[in-house]
């Protein structure tokens, strides 16, 4: 088996992985259970590829991510029992890989105010805040290892420790990121006069 199967009704194993390093830990002996695991999280990782590099992009994104956890699921420390930041540590690093292409994405958006390759970021509610053009300026100034750790948080909905074990830093480490991150975004907000919160509760995420 070259990948994971994709997603089917299986009510023979119903009720017997009952987390995700259950599912991890049986589908070595009964692969097809893995199938249980992209149910559950694919929705997720799709949306914030999307949201960081276009609807195309997240596509290949999602599918190549649970290729590799598939492959790589023998080494998966279950004492984890939540999968979500080990997959969102898989997908950063392949969005890692088109950083070029999500700057470049940003700066346009910032420039002119659209994108085609942002466009896909307007089209739900949740992410007005995106595509104002303040933000994206001051997501594109951002180094990768802090866009990664803001974006994580704000967007992936990640806690502080979730952060450090997807990305494989210390904890410490996502601290000082999400604070230089957060204090770069918060200047560069305050300073241009066009920027208005599409959603005030929103607000806090990137600045607080």
């Amino acid at each position: 088996m070259t990948g994971p199967p994709p997603a089917r009704p299986d009510t023979e194993h119903e009720g017997r992985a009952r987390d995700d390093a259950d599912v991890i830990a049986q589908s070595l002996d009964e692969p097809e259970l893995f199938a249980g695991l992209y149910d559950r999280h694919a929705p997720d990782i799709h949306r914030y590829a999307a949201r960081r590099l276009g609807e195309g992009a997240a596509d290949d994104i999602t599918a190549e991510t649970f290729l590799i956890a598939f492959r790589t699921r023998s080494r998966y420390d279950t004492a984890h029992r939540l999968a979500r930041p080990w997959l969102y540590g898989i997908a950063a690093n392949l969005i890692g890989k088109h950083r070029r292409t999500e700057v470049r994405a940003l700066k346009a958006l910032a420039r002119t105010g659209h994108d085609p390759v942002a466009a896909s970021w307007s089209d739900r509610s949740d992410d007005r805040l995106a595509v104002q053009a303040p933000l994206a300026g001051a997501l594109a100034s951002l180094s990768p290892g802090d866009r990664h750790v803001l974006l994580l948080v704000a967007w992936a909905d990640l806690g502080y420790q979730e952060v450090a074990d997807a990305l494989r830093i210390p904890l410490g480490t996502v601290r000082s990121r999400l604070n230089r991150a957060r204090r770069k975004v918060r200047a560069s907000l305050s300073t241009d006069p066009a920027f208005v919160p599409a959603e005030q509760e929103l607000t806090p995420s990137w600045t607080k």
